[in-house]
């Protein structure tokens, strides 16, 4: 804990210096000496480096570099990243493979100055050592660089369809101005009439502060990116293919504006996801989709837009290794951990982490007995990422039950919180297990939601927030929240902080949304009903301008004979009226009645027979914010 403050002290002040040219080479001739001897007769089915825990930044430089020197769980498809120096600086980079020889490729920059990334023509080959060499030069002075890394043999994961469970009426919604929108049915179990994040107010703007996101899949319904308000009425859903799933839908900032970030994509039965990153407008139009480097295909646990232009987002890579050092088979297969950080208007990889360079195999809670090729041991299941100005990040892994900070530009680990190998003293009640969503906040303590299971540990699940003291090498629980009626989620979850001090959480595979005020009292509740999960739940304030026009149905009553219009306007925060238009033909039509807006889908009833039907939706000053197609009345 004091080294890991101390670290932060000095690189929040700039003491780290860079060691004299002369020692530098010195010692980064000793590195390449080592690796070259590590490498010499790599073992079969190796996957771990002979020292875990190396640092990405090149002895004697700034050079910041993935793969990382040493590793052997680097991509085929893998290119080669440097950051840290100005573009200009980098000069002659060469890369030859020990099975395929020279390697041409071409140096692209990354959109923020400070690197670039060699694309090679042609992938390596599983097996092989890869030797990337160039100069760092300044000026007339030329800094020679050298490092190796090994190309990990690649397991491909089937993915098995899963069916979709019966349809129960209750359980899901039906809206006769949009059929195709059959969302999740929602029952709301306790709702205060408080201020802040929780109250449901239409601004000026279109703002509705208050609303939840969620993801909902494994239902009856189909599976989409799900907003909905305090009273449990549906705000926006957007279903998906069979066989597609959605997950982590929140509010972000991207080129200054807010948007909607969600991950889309397959779920394998091995609990992750293979997919890619969607951002749209406020609109509802995509202006983004951010897919991982290196020949993976995005995860679904986090994706963060971060500043100038870069985004972080988790990978799930499997790679074959030999396990019996772990009581696991010789002709294993191990899941790797990573995240990268993407520059955004390239594409490009300008860093990557693996954990399986930086956690022990023996540090996991999950067992490699029994585990396959098909189903390799998943020992460490990375599924948060938070990076921080201070130049740390922060991981959670759910099996090892730890929280990891690391030192961003080298990627080594600097403090564990928790698991077999924690270096903070962890005070009674504050040990997690199986936890999601690690967060570090301004004052320096650290939300995250403590599943308890599978297996079993704590007896429900709750949401954690852990201080820690710098001076004694410990940490304590300011708070924790659990559910009215104990929730045991054994996957999934999250818990977020609020601006106004509240605290929400989503139960993940328990389909409950909660939100507690700073005293722990539960001041909304809300669930799916039906066997639905959502890998997350949040509440953001959102302004929602779809591009597509509001919808209309009308339906004459067969006992009355009355004929009732149906409006809705999948998206839409800002209207608060909407407007009948009728007439005899539907380029001659006009108002003749008013209604408030009511939930989703808002039935008006006709005063007098129409040929045809339409509605404009108004905003609070009664403006016409869009205009449905004129139907038959």
């Amino acid at each position: 804990m004091i080294n890991r403050r101390l670290h932060k002290a000095l690189l929040a002040c700039g003491a780290l210096v860079a060691l004299g040219s002369a020692i530098s080479l010195v010692l980064a001739s000793h590195r390449i000496a080592a690796e070259q001897a590590a490498y010499h007769a790599p073992a079969a089915g190796r996957c771990a480096p002979s020292t875990l825990n190396a640092s990405a930044v090149l002895p004697g430089t700034s050079l910041s570099v993935s793969p990382l020197p040493g590793t052997y769980a680097a991509s085929p498809n893998t290119q080669i990243s440097l950051v840290g120096v100005p573009t200009g600086e980098l000069r002659a980079v060469r890369v030859s493979g020990s099975l395929t020889g020279r390697h041409p490729g071409s140096l692209r920059a990354y959109s923020q100055g400070d690197g670039a990334s060699f694309i090679p023509r042609a992938p390596f080959e599983p097996g092989e050592i890869i030797t990337v060499r160039g100069n760092l030069r300044k000026g007339k002075h030329v800094t020679p660089f050298a490092f190796r890394f090994a190309v990990a043999h690649p397991e491909t994961l089937g993915y098995v369809a899963q069916s979709t469970p019966p349809r129960r009426p209750h359980e899901v919604e039906h809206f006769h101005s949009r059929h195709d929108l059959v969302p999740p049915a929602i029952e709301v179990t306790a709702s205060a009439a408080v201020g802040g994040a929780s109250a449901r107010a239409r601004g000026t703007s279109g703002a509705v502060a208050g609303l939840v996101f969620a993801t909902p899949y494994e239902g009856p319904s189909a599976a989409g990116p799900l907003i909905f308000d305090q009273a449990g009425n549906v705000v926006w859903f957007a279903p998906l293919p069979r066989g597609i799933a959605a997950a982590n839908l929140q509010v972000q900032q991207y080129d200054g504006q807010p948007v909607l970030t969600y991950w889309r994509g397959r779920i394998p039965p091995q609990g992750f996801g293979q997919g890619e990153e969607v951002i749209l407008n406020s609109s509802y139009r995509q202006v983004g989709r951010v897919h991982a480097g290196n020949g993976y295909k995005a995860d679904l646990h986090d994706f963060r837009i971060g500043p100038h232009n870069t985004a972080v987002l988790t990978v799930f890579n499997a790679i074959q290794c030999d396990l019996s050092s772990v009581g696991g088979p010789h002709g294993g297969a191990v899941t790797d951990g990573l995240f990268q950080e993407i520059d955004l208007p390239t594409g490009l990889v300008r860093r990557e982490w693996h954990s399986i360079d930086h956690v022990a195999l023996s540090d996991s809670y999950a067992t490699p007995v029994g585990t396959t090729t098909a189903w390799p041991f998943d020992y460490f299941h990375i599924n948060s990422l938070a990076a921080q100005p201070d130049g740390t990040t922060l991981i959670s892994a759910r099996n090892t039950s730890a929280l990891y900070e690391l030192d961003t530009a080298t990627g080594e680990v600097l403090e564990e919180i928790g698991g077999r190998s924690s270096s903070v003293h962890l005070a009674p009640g504050a040990t997690t297990a199986y936890q999601h969503d690690a967060r570090e906040h301004p004052n320096g303590t650290i939300s995250v939601f403590d599943n308890g299971g599978v297996p079993m540990v704590h007896e429900q699940s709750r949401g954690l927030i852990l201080e820690l003291n710098p001076h004694t090498g410990a940490d304590a629980v300011v708070a924790q929240y659990r559910h009215a009626t104990p929730l045991s989620s054994g996957s999934q979850g999250n818990l977020q902080l609020l601006p106004d001090g509240n605290a929400f959480i989503g139960w993940g595979s328990e389909p409950y949304f909660s939100e507690f005020n700073p005293a722990g009292q539960t001041i909304f509740d809300a669930r799916f009903r039906g066997p639905y999960q959502s890998y997350r739940g949040y509440r953001f304030s959102w302004v929602g301008a779809p591009a597509a026009p509001p919808a209309i149905a009308a339906t004459r009553s067969a006992q009355t004979g009355v004929v009732t219009a149906y409006a809705s306007w999948n998206g839409d925060t800002r209207t608060t009226r909407w407007r009948l238009l009728a007439g005899d033909s539907p380029r001659a039509l006009a108002p003749i009645a008013e209604a408030p807006r009511e939930g989703f889908e808002t039935a008006i009833a006709l005063p007098a027979s129409a040929s045809f039907v339409a509605v404009e939706a108004l905003d609070a000053a009664g403006n016409v914010l869009g205009r449905s197609r004129a139907v038959r009345g």
